[in-house]
């Protein structure tokens, strides 16, 4: 990378013997940044497929099994977990005429296949990945029913990669009905609602054409350019509202800023449509839906940090025609929402908030705002993907940390939701999961909460093993949702807690902001103080503390765990963040410099560098030989195009020279081909999550009651 008058040498070194590179190397790579030398003597570790890199992941396999083999909870952690899952999982129904579309993971399979529900018949099998590949590779990434459902947009990857096929198949039969198109990451498709089947979908990287949203026939597979991305960093989005609206967005930066456009599809060809500002510009993430009086309603956290939803006519969307109709709410993100009709006729709203990790909902009149009535909840969980049919019920996703996700369906006017498809039980059978809320202070001064979840009886307030996890990224507030991990954890005596970060959404958009760009340090010092408040508080001894975190949450626990070397006892990383002088260059980082800054500017860069895992390290590895840090489990997956798993390979080379003296804890690379950072399938994830929290119960002293 070069930057400014800033110089690269990007030296490779390969006359090395097989897994002999743990120590810093003076001939290996060195960038000159803003007048400072940043060694890299790990990026020969970059060449995934490299004869080097192949053999020193193989030692590092090697030495993880040999680890592994020791942990006494795996086979029980593995097993518990597999009975927790062993449940049909249902998503959200798509309701189209005459059918119903969804997604049901039957209990004992890997995979979720897509079906059809019509009348009172059985579901019927549309698509199923595993009778595609046997070897459970593949999975079913995205899905879109046409609007008269008769076909359906079908994108599935395999290997992990996240970027596959869309195919579009005959409802009745499955068949496809036109050729695919390759190369395809998930991609929004939206249906044009008249004449010869064709639909809107985009390209979010370029590879395989301008970047943008195309329009696309279905018979032949002729395809037009409707709208372009010109800005670098983008993401396109692509929706049809109400059978008649052309919606085209761009997000720049994930959970930072939305443009949005509007067309009216009855006034121009599909492939050439008008399209009209409705948000461009401004400093705001802003969500469009079309409500049943034929308004645009929009979630925005336009002059609304926690969020609200504004109503405009489509004939006219600017921002300066925006009437607020539910305003924000401050301690509350409004995350979710849904157009529906109110009792007895008019609009209404179905409005989910998330307080704290916690989901709330409540119907508000369309018109007025106000609200009509609170939805009676089954415990303190997550609303997920709440989505209004023609018959006015609103279907909804529902799971808490003791409950497996299921459907649920609010007809109008009714408070407490019915369970979706129906034969489903209404309330399962779950542990009960104990709750609290413990505050600290972060080193600004800064009160942040921290979650605290235990089994019932499971110990009160005596020390023991615990496990703190945290994101803290792009503006996303943590949800509790089910984690069959999570519950073994809980149900085998240990205690699970959630830091709730700056740089995540939990306390609005002002929250993400204050822990993003050159403040993500900030995320890194809440993290910090959390830990020290659980130690505090007595809840548990430094060595029963196990940091948790996946990708950007990787990233934190990693820049805590380098930052104060005697915060906790062991750390797990998964698919994590660390070279932070490189991550624009890898996976998808390129995407990510609203969110972390830049390496050229000099000021970001600063920042990264402040807090980048992989350069502590290496700093440690030659001024500070002795440092002792926690017993590190990183997990890498080789087809990982997000967090590319370079991250996790040069992380654990650096920490290895660091820690590489007889006695200091072990530093173990969990790698794993064949699957990336998205879904797989379920033995797969069993399988990681079991060796995660075993090696957590390890180092924490964990033992079943």
């Amino acid at each position: 990378m070069t930057t400014g008058s800033a110089r690269t040498n990007d030296v490779m070194v390969r006359n090395r013997a097989p897994g002999a590179a743990l120590a810093p190397d003076p001939v290996s790579a060195v960038d000159t940044l803003h007048g400072r030398a940043v060694p890299d003597p790990y990026r020969w570790l970059e060449a995934a497929d490299s004869p080097e890199t192949l053999r020193w992941l193989e030692e590092r396999g090697r030495e993880y099994e040999r680890e592994a083999a020791a942990w006494p909870l795996r086979a029980h952690l593995d097993a518990l977990i597999r009975s927790l899952v062993d449940t049909d999982l249902w998503s959200t129904p798509v309701h189209r005429p005459g059918a119903a579309f969804a997604t049901v993971r039957p209990s004992g399979t890997e995979h979720p296949r897509l079906v059809v529900l019509a009348g009172d018949g059985p579901p019927r099998t549309l698509y199923d990945p595993a009778a595609e590949d046997p070897g459970g590779r593949t999975t079913l990434d995205a899905w879109e029913p046409g609007p008269d459902g008769d076909l359906v947009a079908v994108q599935t990857s395999s290997g992990g990669v996240e970027r596959g096929v869309l195919r579009v198949l005959r409802a009745d039969t499955g068949a496809p009905a036109g050729p695919s198109v390759p190369g395809v990451r998930y991609s929004h498709v939206a249906w044009v609602p008249e004449g010869a089947p064709s639909f809107y979908y985009v390209r979010r990287d370029g590879e395989q054409g301008v970047r943008g949203v195309w329009l696309r026939r279905v018979a032949d597979g002729a395809e037009t350019l409707v709208h372009a991305c010109t800005a670098p960093g983008t993401v396109p989005g692509v929706r049809v509202l109400g059978r008649r609206w052309l919606l085209v967005t761009e997000s720049h930066g994930t959970g930072h800023r939305t443009d949005l456009w509007l067309a009216d599809l009855a006034a121009a060809a599909p492939g050439r449509p008008v399209l009209r500002p409705v948000q461009v510009g401004a400093e705001a993430e802003t969500e469009a839906r079309m409500g049943p009086d034929g308004l645009l309603y929009l979630r925005t956290t336009l002059g609304a940090p926690w969020r609200r939803i504004c109503a405009v006519s489509p004939e006219e969307p600017g921002t300066e025609h925006w009437r607020e109709v539910v305003p924000e709410e401050p301690g509350a993100t409004l995350d979710a929402f849904a157009p529906c009709p109110a009792p007895g006729g008019g609009p209404a709203l179905f409005v989910s908030r998330t307080r704290l990790g916690v989901s709330e909902a409540v119907v508000h009149d369309a018109r007025s705002g106000a609200p009509l009535y609170a939805v009676d909840l089954p415990g303190e969980g997550m609303v997920r993907d709440p989505e209004a049919a023609p018959d006015g019920s609103v279907y909804l996703g529902y799971a808490d940390v003791a409950a497996q996700q299921r459907g649920l369906r609010l007809p109008p006017g009714e408070r407490v939701p019915r369970p979706w498809p129906p034969g489903a039980p209404a309330v399962p059978d779950s542990p009960a999961v104990e709750r609290t809320v413990l505050w600290c202070r972060s080193e600004d001064g800064t009160r942040v909460p921290v979650t605290v979840f235990t089994a019932a009886g499971g110990g009160g307030s005596r020390p023991g093993p615990t496990i703190l996890h945290a994101y803290g990224g792009f503006g996303r507030p943590r949800q509790f949702g089910f984690s069959a991990t999570v519950l073994a954890w809980l149900l085998s005596g240990g205690r699970y807690a959630v830091a709730h970060v700056r740089g995540g959404g939990d306390a609005g958009r002002e929250w993400h902001l204050a822990g993003s760009g050159r403040a993500k340090p900030r995320a890194v010092e809440d993290l910090v103080a959390a830990a020290d408040a659980l130690v505090s508080a007595g809840l548990c001894t430094r060595r029963q503390l196990c940091l948790s975190g996946g990708s950007a949450g990787g990233l934190l626990v990693l820049a805590a765990a380098t930052a104060r070397p005697n915060l906790c006892g062991s750390v797990i990383a998964s698919a994590p963040l660390a070279d932070m002088a490189r991550f624009e260059l890898l996976g998808l980082g390129r995407m990510w410099t609203r969110e972390f800054g830049t390496a050229a500017d000099p000021d970001d860069f600063a920042a990264l560098m402040s807090y980048s895992p992989y350069h502590r390290a290496l700093d440690s590895a030659v001024h500070a030989p002795g440092r002792r840090f926690p017993s590190v489990l990183l997990t890498g997956f080789h087809g990982d195009t997000r967090t590319d798993a370079a991250h996790p390979r040069k992380m654990c080379a650096a920490l290895l020279a660091a820690a590489r003296e007889e006695g200091r804890p072990p530093v173990l690379l969990r790698y794993e081909r064949d699957v990336g950072h998205g879904p797989r399938a379920v033995s797969r994830a069993v399988g990681l999550a079991a060796d995660a929290h075993a090696f957590a119960a390890h180092r924490t002293g964990l033992s079943p009651r």
